[in-house]
């Protein structure tokens, strides 16, 4: 039985293994898909060589990035964003060797893209700086869309929540929340932003799809704006990797 799964902490709000189990269930896949949450990334090493069948990971909060120096190699387009979410995982003569991919820029690009007026979307800003924001920097950036990160602790290039005015949310209309905020079990926490500053010209992401409805995307939505949650990225960022393990 090959055996697959994911690590990250906390993972209560990971649907990944309940996706994967049925998949193999439903197309009679021998394989199992199992929770790795670890508190400290240094414990990866044991999980890798305590499964010797072991074929794949997916990678989430917060280890996207402070996996990169436990991997063998990254591809290119991996190596370009900076952040980790699948893992292929090869046994080769008795050598294991693991390779960083990242999906998730696959799975919000095709999911947003549908959605963005080239009208009146042509700046994007990102809450949060972690792992998952450069995928989605990277994802805008393929479809045109200049992107500004919010943190709370801004650097160079970088605001903070509190600098978000109306002239910013005037020239910036699309808004994707990269952050964990807001994640089950912490459904009435949302991103310090001026919701009352949004309009109908306003696109909200959340890459949050536990719950499904945030409360980010609720006070979008009584603005008017136009919301979605990260559920089809979710999926999407699932077959690619699944492609990934397997090609």
């Amino acid at each position: 039985m090959d055996t697959y799964g994911i690590i990250g902490y906390p993972l209560k709000h990971s649907l990944s293994r309940k996706t994967f189990t049925e998949k193999f269930q439903n197309e009679g896949i021998d394989a199992e898909y199992l929770n790795f949450e670890i508190p400290d990334i240094s414990l990866f090493a044991e999980i890798i060589h305590s499964r010797p069948t072991l074929k794949g990971l997916n990678v989430t909060i917060p280890y996207k990035e402070k996996i990169i120096p436990y991997l063998n190699d990254l591809d290119s387009r991996t190596k370009e964003i900076g952040a980790v979410n699948v893992i292929k995982v090869t046994h080769i003569n008795g050598e294991t060797k693991l390779v960083g991919y990242n999906s998730d820029i696959i799975g919000f690009q095709n999911s947003i893209e549908p959605l963005i007026n080239k009208e009146k979307h042509h700046k994007a800003l990102i809450l949060g700086t972690g792992g998952a924001s450069k995928a989605v920097q990277g994802g805008l950036r393929n479809l045109g869309v200049e992107c500004l990160y919010v943190s709370r602790a801004p650097q160079k290039g970088q605001i903070s929540y509190k600098d978000i005015d109306k002239e910013i949310l005037d020239e910036y209309t699309i808004i994707v929340n990269a952050s964990p905020v807001g994640t089950f079990p912490n459904v009435d926490e949302a991103p310090a932003i001026p919701y009352h500053l949004l309009t109908a010209n306003h696109l909200l992401y959340d890459l949050v799809y536990n719950p499904s409805e945030t409360k980010f995307l609720r006070l979008g939505k009584e603005q008017g704006a136009t919301v979605t949650n990260g559920a089809e990225m979710f999926k999407l960022q699932a077959v690619a990797a699944w492609k990934i393990w397997n090609e």
